[in-house]
């Protein structure tokens, strides 16, 4: 069974090539342009094996998307992967503390995305 991995970004670009390489290494893959469009998608039933979402996005950023996301329930250890151009260590040390499971720097190349994605997801 394909894994889902829910992408949030404002950018369509990034959300294209993100979904372009995880679908090549066999993901399945739902798309939110920001936090209120994806807990709302997460609130209709979707249930992501594993959430990739960019910190700096309108209406709900990815801040404030992963402090609402833990608080749906089935979504408590679901792995939520930060991805930012961000390199700021207080904003991944607020990411981490709300439940952020891990943090990439944009670009990232799809072998990388994949590898950090098998460290977090079991079975992926």
């Amino acid at each position: 069974m394909a894994k889902t991995i829910l992408v949030v970004d404002d950018s369509a670009t990034m959300v294209m090539s993100l979904k372009s390489s995880l679908e090549i290494a066999g993901f399945k893959v739902e798309t939110a342009n920001d936090g209120v469009q994806a807990i709302d998608k997460l609130k209709s039933g979707i249930k992501p094996d594993l959430i990739i979402t960019d910190i700096n996005m309108p209406n709900m950023g990815g801040i404030d998307f992963i402090r609402n996301a833990r608080a749906l329930p089935g979504l408590r250890f679901t792995p939520i992967l930060a991805l930012t151009t961000e390199s700021q260590q207080e904003k991944r040390d607020e990411a981490k503390k709300i439940g952020a499971t891990g943090w990439l720097l944009k670009p990232v190349g799809g072998t990388d995305l994949v590898k950090v994605i098998k460290q977090v997801l079991p079975g992926a």
